[in-house]
């Protein structure tokens, strides 16, 4: 049975992420491709410049619902057929979940329905993070919030997030004294840099001085 858990592990976060709600949203609301509107990503920031706000929040709502379901269906599947509690940081495995994590984030960006072109991942990880450990997840997502309210940059504050995501998991664990704490970081760092790398034509706009901020439009 855990072999079995293991296939879930990598399956089904990747099958479920690959659900993009911005591009059926959109698709819904418009009729039209999100990935030939505005930035081209097929995420909530280029969903609420093109679409508006109700759209917005379906995608919101989309988007979170999926990454917790992930790991939460991973979870169940440890929990109650290999008899193994992941969320139990003493027995070494809370590591699947992030690593269940790494799947789902490359499931949002790599979508397998829709030509491996996806969105970001912010939001994902971030519900991704909820669902695994909610006191660093609280802290980015408070630090995010605070960066994009200063700076109006969602890019910025995204990236910010995503660097610190490691450090924020290495903390957790010394204090937790978490015996998977190892892999629990790795698999978190994986995580980020991909966030990072996803954003490199924001850093290049940032650092031109040229990237949008939150609340401009963009053409539909």
């Amino acid at each position: 049975m855990i072999y079995l858990c293991f296939a879930v592990m990598v399956l089904l976060p990747y099958l479920l992420c690959s659900i993009n709600s911005a591009i059926i949203v959109t698709r819904i609301k418009s009729g039209k491709d999100i990935r030939t509107l505005g930035s081209g990503n097929p995420g909530l920031t280029n969903t609420l410049r093109t679409q508006g706000k109700i759209a917005a929040l379906f995608v919101l709502i989309g988007d979170v619902a999926k990454g917790v379901l992930s790991i939460i269906g991973v979870w169940l599947c440890f929990r109650y057929l290999a008899g193994i509690d992941p969320h139990a940081k003493e027995i070494g495995y809370e590591w699947v979940l992030y690593a269940a994590g790494v799947f789902a984030t490359l499931g949002h960006m790599f979508p397998v329905y829709y030509g491996f072109k996806g969105g970001k991942g912010v939001l994902v990880t971030v519900s991704v993070l909820l669902a695994i450990d909610w006191p660093p997840a609280v802290i980015l997502l408070g630090l995010f919030a605070l960066i994009v309210a200063i700076t109006r940059y969602v890019s910025l504050g995204s990236c910010i997030a995503a660097f610190l995501y490691p450090f924020a998991v290495l903390i957790f664990g010394i204090i937790e004294s978490n015996p998977s704490i190892v892999l629990n970081v790795i698999f978190s760092a994986v995580i980020g840099a991909m966030i990072i790398i996803m954003h490199r034509e924001n850093i290049k706009r940032l650092i031109n001085h040229t990237e949008k901020k939150l609340g401009q439009k963009s053409s539909t």
